[in-house]
């Protein structure tokens, strides 16, 4: 690790490189979903296609990434606003990490069937 460095690659420094990327994704798709969105107003048909594009198994991937983004997000939100508001949060931060993956990892197992359930029948029946 080069000298003077601040962060030393520990869980609070992944955390919070996880938390902007996560949030730049969550964003980015925001701001898409404004655009095909509105395409509805512009051109029914090229609204309609987006959407056959959107049923698509590669999209289906996609939204459970979305999935894991916004849930990642929202959950080390969480913790982080623990860790501004809590006398012993900082005490307490990668223990809080640690609890935050836990609970993301249980949820992200109970996403799988109702957000690739779909996309998992149409690619080997059902």
């Amino acid at each position: 690790m080069p000298a003077g460095t601040l962060y030393r690659g520990r869980e609070g420094m992944w955390s919070w490189v996880a938390h902007r990327v996560t949030g730049v994704l969550i964003f980015f798709f925001l701001f898409v979903h404004v655009l095909d969105t509105s395409l509805v107003r512009v051109s029914p048909e090229a609204y309609d296609e987006t959407v056959e594009v959107y049923k698509t198994p590669i999209v289906a991937l996609m939204e459970y990434g979305l999935v894991a983004a916004v849930l990642f997000h929202a959950l080390n939100g969480l913790r982080v606003v623990a860790v501004d508001f809590w006398s012993k949060g900082t005490k307490y931060q990668r223990q809080m990490l640690w609890a935050v993956m836990g609970i993301w990892i249980v949820l992200m197992a109970g996403a799988v069937y109702p957000v690739l359930g779909h996309a998992a029948n149409e690619l080997f029946g059902s």
